[in-house]
């Protein structure tokens, strides 16, 4: 057999040059993979890691945010089995105070993704998906929101957040808050709530929240909504979203703006033409009354820990009542000129109220 031929000798100064040369032919070979249109590898995030990590049972669950260099420096997708269904949360930071986020219809953990850099100095941020919604995949055993608030309790057990969370909530979000602190005092440090009639001793769903606006009858029609909306999801939510303002009305006929920007509309699209979160959605409100009977229990014992509401425009006099009920000490005001959508509506006055109430130093 011929022997191989010996790589040729270099002279020294070819050998001082070689690191040189092999530096500048990486830096090209970069630089043409750039204009080629080549995918560059993502920066590292610096979000902390997943605890207990699972691949994740929903497709295209990272849709939005594939694309979003800041999102993916900052944050982190998640998913975690609780009692058959696999949770979805997103974490950032690393700071020493941990605050949760939990979402309303017809939203996800995506209604807090502008606000969630603001929120990271001094905190670790955990906004979740709720059982059977936006990305997190399964069934619970029912939709009451003591029952959605113990899978949410038993996820941030699973991932380390077992005492002194500081609980943000909106809309259905706020029952679920609620439900969990008055269930579990020790892992709640606060809550901060936004825009949600809380039903119980004083306030009845039939009775108070029903006639407020047209959704809310036609929310807990079985199984006719479903059927109604699957295959038109965009059409539904686009027109929910307009039309679903209680105080500040439009004249009849106008058609009022959408307060949710399109890539939010375009990414509660996908989560809702998921039959499952479709349904789930839905759930919600035809649970309504048999919350209104748990809270009544559960406001025997009133909470102790500081409460926060914040309402939109000239609905305080509404909510802050039956708040109160659940927790006399509580506080809140409206935000002027606000509808529903604080969060999209009035970005800067939601952080403000939250790092006031939530205190880093």
């Amino acid at each position: 057999m011929a022997r191989p031929l010996a790589p040729p000798r270099l002279s020294a100064p070819a050998r001082r040059l070689r690191p040189l040369l092999l530096a500048l032919l990486v830096s090209v070979t970069a630089l043409a993979g750039t204009a080629s249109g080549a995918p560059s590898p993502p920066p590292p995030s610096s979000a902390p890691r997943c605890a207990a990590p699972e691949a994740p049972r929903s497709g295209n669950h990272d849709a939005a945010t594939k694309h979003d260099a800041a999102f993916n420096r900052d944050f982190r997708h998640c998913f975690t089995t609780v009692r058959g269904v696999q949770m979805h949360y997103v974490v950032g930071g690393t700071g020493p105070q941990t605050m949760v986020l939990l979402h309303g219809w017809p939203e996800s953990w995506f209604e807090y993704r502008e606000v969630m850099p603001r929120l990271l100095p001094g905190r670790t941020v955990i906004a979740v998906d709720l059982p059977g919604m936006g990305d997190s995949t399964g069934s619970p055993a029912g939709y009451t929101k003591t029952v959605l608030a113990g899978y949410v309790h038993d996820l941030l057990v699973r991932i380390g957040a077992h005492r002194d969370v500081r609980f943000v909530a909106h809309d259905f979000g706020v029952g679920v808050a609620y439900a969990l602190a008055a269930r579990h005092p020790r892992q709640a440090a606060g809550l901060f709530l936004m825009d949600f009639p809380l039903v119980g001793k004083n306030l009845s769903f039939v009775r108070d929240v029903r006639p407020l606006s047209w959704h809310f009858s036609f929310n807990v029609q079985d199984p006719l909504a479903e059927q109604l909306v699957e295959g038109r999801v965009g059409t539904f939510l686009d027109h929910f979203f307009r039309h679903s303002q209680i105080s500040g009305s439009p004249q009849p006929g106008a058609d009022p703006p959408n307060p949710i920007p399109p890539r939010s509309l375009a990414e509660y699209t996908r989560v809702f033409s998921r039959p499952q979160v479709l349904h789930a959605g839905f759930e919600l409100y035809r649970t309504w009354s048999r919350d209104e009977e748990e809270n009544k229990r559960l406001q025997r014992v009133p909470l102790t820990v500081p409460v926060r509401l914040l309402t939109q425009d000239g609905l305080t006099g509404l909510m802050l009542p039956p708040v109160r009920d659940a927790a006399p000490a509580a506080t809140g005001t409206d935000v002027d000129g606000a509808g529903h959508w604080l969060i999209e509506e009035r970005p800067d006055r939601v952080v403000a109220e939250i790092d006031a109430f939530y205190a880093t130093h």
